[in-house]
């Protein structure tokens, strides 16, 4: 049955030098909302009316000037609501309602029953015009299609003049243009001007929908173009899109259109309509916003919105949903964690925003960086050393960054699964600083002479007293001399780092240090408010290690001689 010789493709559109493709979008379109009436139709259950309020307070809020509220004629709570809108005062003043029928006389007269005494309007009146619905659903020819268009706009007209204290916009949607042979579209949306007049003063809207996604995004971009080029009266009329998501395509969609001539798209915060959803309205403005033009719209508190918007609809949000997901700033990879942490350490506040991997500042939308890295098991060292820096205030040197991200990848490898932030500091301190240590730092002096340091200090040794004393060029240097000689090992200190943990006066400090024995090498950290014991005490934790695996071998090489 999987037979893809019962399809044709879509025939493009025979147009000479399109213009689109070198156009850039630079302002925003103008945005309307349909989550009230296309998205809410396409519910399992339909909004109540306590959650078209919520819906329609998020939109107001987001700063949409035009919103679809419903579809009055086809029912009763769509016909309470939007009288409840006016009667109750809840259209501020610069948001202009919008609701939508069918272009029959006795849907348009109801349509107006419930916009009586609203301040200003959109009536939006629509018919099928495509192939297929005239030939399989209306059994009709084209003629009978523009009689349609005809006597529904001459009705629109009329109950619009009977009510002139309404501020009115008229707007026609040939339903299903896409489908619809493109200079019929023309034809039937100039047969509506013609009984509506609009001047370059009062336009109206002829709206082009993709009721069905039938084609790729160009072969859109083009009818519109076309569109635009042979419809009469252009500078009269808005054209708007209403885009549908059947291919996945239907922001490219708008996109392309909006760069072929349409001025106003229609769509849902986050995708919700019919079967695989409206044009996703967030995405489209981020898109912009990510070019650097003003979206017009405020998507900052995107946490929000999410959550109206789930709690209106039912619907969840999938986590890599673009921008509006929980994991679109998440890297899991350790190369890009890595890059993630390198661009962040140099960015500067005020600056352009270049940073890998993450296209737009998560900030912007209310989010933090803490949620841009998270570590499983297949993260490297950049999103370990993330979590440390900005949850913990570890800045962990590179080499260290190497060897503690294994001691991670270990335990994730174990678990299957994602390690959180307060565990991944758990490890690194019972790893680091609160390991159990063979040898420790009892008590200490200084003496300094001539440019010279002297360091006498107690140690226990597995529980024994041990005393040392050392001369050096320092106090780390002096240290690292008596140790040698006392303990008769033979170390190099390879890597030393330090850095103040938060600031002011009484910033505590913390030391990295990593040694070499012969050809492996043992790592120490401390954490102290004087620099100098924070520096002798993770020494004393990098010779631990380093005591705890000779003496491993020492066993080993024992048992094997015994053996």
């Amino acid at each position: 049955m999987f037979d893809h010789t019962k399809y044709k493709p879509f025939t493009t559109i025979d147009i000479k030098d399109r213009t689109w493709p070198d156009r850039v979008i630079s302002e925003a379109p103008k945005w309307c909302s349909v989550d009230l009436r296309d998205g809410n139709q396409a519910l399992i259950e339909p909004m109540s009316v306590e959650q078209k309020k919520k819906m329609f307070a998020l939109l107001v809020e987001v700063g949409f000037k035009e919103i679809e509220v419903g579809f009055p004629a086809a029912s009763q709570p769509d016909f309470d609501f939007v009288r409840y809108l006016i009667e109750e005062n809840k259209i501020p003043d610069d948001v202009t309602i919008q609701v939508l029928t069918q272009a029959r006389p006795e849907l348009i007269q109801r349509t107006f029953e419930s916009l009586k005494g609203a301040p200003r309007a959109i009536l939006h009146v629509y018919n099928s015009t495509s192939v297929v619905q005239r030939e399989k659903v209306f059994k009709t020819d084209k003629a009978g299609i523009i009689a349609i268009a005809k006597a529904g706009a001459a009705e629109v007209q009329r109950c619009a003049s009977l009510a002139p204290e309404t501020d009115w916009t008229f707007q026609y949607s040939p339903e299903s243009f896409t489908g619809t042979e493109i200079d019929f579209a023309v034809e039937v949306c100039d047969a509506v001007a013609d009984v509506w007049q609009p001047t370059p003063e009062k336009k109206i809207i002829f709206n082009l929908p993709s009721t069905v996604e039938v084609s790729t995004p160009n072969v859109y971009a083009d009818q519109i173009e076309w569109f635009c080029r042979h419809i009469k009266k252009r500078d009269s009329i808005i054209v708007s899109l209403h885009t549908h998501n059947d291919r996945a395509c239907a922001v490219g969609s708008a996109e392309l259109a909006v760069m072929a001539g349409a001025q106003r798209v229609e769509g849902t915060l986050l995708g919700n309509g019919e079967r695989t959803g409206n044009m996703d309205i967030v995405i489209m403005a981020m898109n912009l916003y990510s070019q650097g033009v003003d979206p017009k719209l405020d998507l900052s508190d995107m946490d929000k919105i999410v959550s109206v918007v789930r709690e209106c609809t039912q619907i969840d949000v999938h986590p890599r949903q673009p921008y509006s997901g929980d994991l679109v700033f998440t890297a899991f990879s350790g190369s890009h964690q890595d890059a993630i942490k390198k661009c962040l350490d140099m960015y500067e506040e005020g600056s352009t925003w270049e940073i890998a991997y993450l296209p737009i500042d998560p900030r912007d939308l209310g989010r933090t960086y803490q949620d841009v890295i998270r570590v499983n098991s297949q993260s490297g060292k950049g999103g370990v050393a993330y979590v440390l820096a900005n949850k913990f205030g570890f800045e962990l040197p590179r080499w260290l960054q190497i060897e503690f991200s294994r001691v991670v990848q270990s335990v994730t490898e174990q678990s299957g699964g994602e390690i959180q932030p307060d565990s991944i500091w758990t490890l690194f301190n019972e790893h680091y600083i609160q390991s159990e240590k063979i040898i420790s730092l009892e008590d200490f002096s200084i003496q300094k002479n001539q440019g010279r340091e002297t360091f006498s200090a107690m140690l226990d040794l597995s529980g024994q007293p041990v005393e040392i004393k050392g001369e050096g060029d320092g106090v780390l240097d002096a240290f690292i001399e008596g140790l040698k000689r006392t303990l008769k090992i033979d170390f190099e200190v390879m890597e030393y780092g330090e850095h103040a943990l938060g600031k002011g006066a009484d910033a505590e400090a913390v030391t990295y240090i990593q040694l070499k024995y012969g050809v492996r090498r043992f790592s120490g950290v401390a954490v102290s408010k004087d620099i100098i014991s924070s520096s002798l005490n993770a020494l004393m934790g990098a010779v631990s290690e380093l005591l705890k695996e000779t003496a491993a071998d020492t066993s080993a090489s024992a048992e094997r001689a015994a053996s």
